[in-house]
């Protein structure tokens, strides 16, 4: 993969974008670090990622519950009261 400084792409950035259609990949530096990937965008099909596939790679863990989760109800109040007051009536 090739590394491209930030003002090679700045003066030939047509030339780049191209290439990048032609599905050649570059990394882009800024001061010789490296900070951003230049290249094809990758079809959508290919790029889906459901939650079966995060729980498998550990990035996100199962629920534990089965049954359906129910929200709680929906709390109403005066609109002119003071929302510190309102939560602790509430929270009782």
């Amino acid at each position: 993969m090739r590394s491209i400084g930030i003002r090679e792409l700045r003066e030939r950035s047509a030339t780049f974008i191209k290439r990048a259609g032609a599905g050649e990949q570059m990394i882009i530096t800024v001061s010789g670090d490296p900070v951003a990937t230049l290249g094809p965008i990758i079809p959508a099909t290919s790029q889906t990622i459901t939650l079966t596939d995060l729980v498998a790679n550990g990035a996100i863990v199962a629920p534990r519950r089965r049954d359906k989760y129910q929200l709680p109800k929906a709390i109403t109040f005066n609109s002119g009261s003071r929302i510190d007051q309102t939560l602790r009536e509430v929270r009782g």
